[in-house]
């Protein structure tokens, strides 16, 4: 074998192997300033001038167009409460109150961020939507038939992930969101 196809095959193999990893590396799990909060995800580093080349990314390819950090916070959840990943077969309520954010929604997603398709045409439930009782506490279903009520359709998608967003958020859900009072995510049943 001649030297230049020797040369040829070692710089294609690194290219290979090195989008690869980049792939491997942006796809996988967050960074360092990655937190929790119950079923709930979210990259502190997101929407700022901190954020590494690596957030920003996993930003660029799950589209979430990150508005700095003082105007919106992103929140994912790939599970219920309890850890379960969520299933588009089974039927969840989500249950909040005061999210102390100026504005928030809650949107369904099937993976790397593509709108489930459905029939009534809905992707998400806005801060506005919800009835709330007298405590301001708000609930909406999450499943493949609708129910009574609020409903996000999952479209019978194997998996989904659903995504918080809060604008203009303040008190801990900018200071320590790992404290903040988000939603619950109960699993109710499966089909």
């Amino acid at each position: 074998m001649k030297p230049w196809h020797r040369y040829t095959i070692c710089i294609l193999l690194g290219v290979i192997g090195g989008a690869g990893l980049a792939i491997a590396q942006v796809r996988g799990a967050g960074s360092q300033k990655q937190i929790t909060n119950g079923p709930w995800t979210t990259n502190l580093d997101q929407g700022t001038a901190d954020a590494s080349a690596l957030t920003r990314a996993r930003v660029a390819l799950f589209g979430l167009l990150a508005l700095p950090a003082k105007e919106a916070m992103y929140y994912s959840a790939r599970t219920d409460s309890d850890g379960a990943p969520l299933n588009g077969a089974c039927t969840y309520t989500v249950k909040g109150g005061e999210l102390d954010a100026r504005w928030w929604s809650i949107t369904l997603y099937k993976g790397e961020g593509w709108l489930v398709k459905n029939e009534a045409n809905r992707w998400s439930v806005g801060g506005n939507a919800p009835v709330r009782d007298g405590a301001g506490n708000w609930s909406f279903t999450v499943s493949p038939e609708k129910p009574e009520g609020l409903w996000l359709p999952t479209g019978n998608t194997p998996a989904f992930d659903l995504t918080l967003r809060t604008y203009h958020p303040k008190g801990a859900l900018l200071s320590d969101p790992t404290k903040a009072k988000l939603p619950t995510i109960k699993k109710e049943r499966c089909a």
